[in-house]
């Protein structure tokens, strides 16, 4: 599995999976969130109302995902994700890593073979962009390698994953997580 970061627009990239940054109400924000909500188009909103009436009525818990199409993006799916906010006391990097890990044993179920992840939970919502991409970059070395090392037994391995891309909006931030990559 090939991990790279690049610098540019999670809303054009051509994957199968784009990892959303989103809020527990799945219903739009700003960033991320709301740039993935503005490319792909209304029947998103309209997706992430009926998780929300159906199977999510109390919103999207931190550092789990949920998957709907990708509608008028280039990617055929969405993945949403809630990271952690560092204003609100939400500081484990446990639950950071799973806005990692799940996307992925999401990406895995759908059949997908590319998955394109934002910087989750830097900027607005307190994390370091650094900590960030050491999470990051970790959780996904560490889940394709494989091994039960930070979840249970019996989640999907990385299966038919053959890229994951960090792209991030800043030059800073793809410093970081280049910088984590280079690590052995």
């Amino acid at each position: 599995m090939l991990i790279e970061a690049v610098l540019g627009d999670i809303t054009t990239q051509d994957v199968d999976v784009v990892v959303n940054a989103a809020n527990s109400s799945l219903l739009g924000g700003g960033g991320v969130d709301g740039a993935i909500h503005a490319a792909a188009g209304p029947r998103l909103l309209d997706a992430c109302r009926e998780l929300r009436r159906t199977t999510l009525p109390g919103g999207l818990p931190v550092g789990d995902a949920v998957a709907t199409p990708g509608f008028g993006l280039p990617a055929r799916w969405v993945v949403h994700t809630v990271g952690p906010n560092r204003h609100r006391g939400q500081t484990d990097p446990v639950l950071l890593s799973s806005c990692f890990a799940r996307p992925l044993e999401l990406a895995v179920g759908l059949g997908a073979s590319s998955v394109a992840f934002p910087a989750v939970s830097a900027g607005v919502y307190g994390w370091a962009v650094e900590d960030v991409a050491r999470v990051a970059v970790g959780t996904v070395r560490v889940w394709q390698e494989g091994t039960e090392a930070g979840w249970s037994p019996g989640h999907p391995r990385p299966h038919g994953i053959e890229l994951v891309r960090f792209v991030l909006f800043s030059a800073t931030a793809l410093d970081a997580f280049r910088a984590e990559l280079d690590r052995a």
